[in-house]
């Protein structure tokens, strides 16, 4: 199956969704529904991003990074990618106001949701301006613009939790 293009990027994503059910399991934390469907967007978009540095891999060296490769072209995968972010800032705003999240977090969490498209633009910018797809994992590592747009969301996300809740 995971050789079928669209499955292969599904199954993926589908992937870290169980890897978020286990933790909750091990942790005895409850899921919003919200979370689950951000996971899966946010597994979903980098996944695809991924794919776009494997298709421009093929394009230059004709090298098949998997067989699912043959299955799509940048256009095709920039349309994914551009419509996956506009529904995880869509879901992360609705997450924040919530009646839920508004219960637990205070009502003011949607301000968070500045950093969150900061850093989806920024994640887009390197995919498409700068064509460093290959590791997600690498550029948060190693992207300070990503690092201090996460820091100003989790300091954010603490002050607005503890203190203006």
């Amino acid at each position: 199956m995971k050789q079928l293009s669209i499955i292969d990027i599904t199954i993926v994503a589908i992937g870290f969704v169980i890897r978020l059910f286990i933790g909750s399991t091990v942790t005895s934390i409850a899921l919003s529904h919200w979370i689950i469907i951000l996971t899966f967007l946010l597994a979903l978009l980098l996944v695809v991003g991924k794919r776009c540095n494997d298709v421009v891999i093929f394009a230059e060296t004709g090298q098949e990074m998997r067989k699912s490769i043959t299955g799509y072209n940048i256009e095709f995968l920039n349309t994914i990618i551009t419509s996956v972010v506009t529904i995880i800032i869509f879901s992360y705003i609705m997450y924040t106001i919530s009646s839920e999240v508004i219960l637990r977090n205070g009502e003011h969490l949607y301000i968070t949701s500045l950093f969150v498209i900061l850093g989806l633009f920024r994640y887009l910018q390197a995919i498409f301006v700068e064509k460093k797809g290959d590791s997600p994992t690498k550029l948060v590592l190693k992207d300070r613009f990503l690092q201090i747009t996460i820091l100003c969301w989790v300091v954010s996300f603490i002050l607005i939790r503890f203190f203006y809740k």
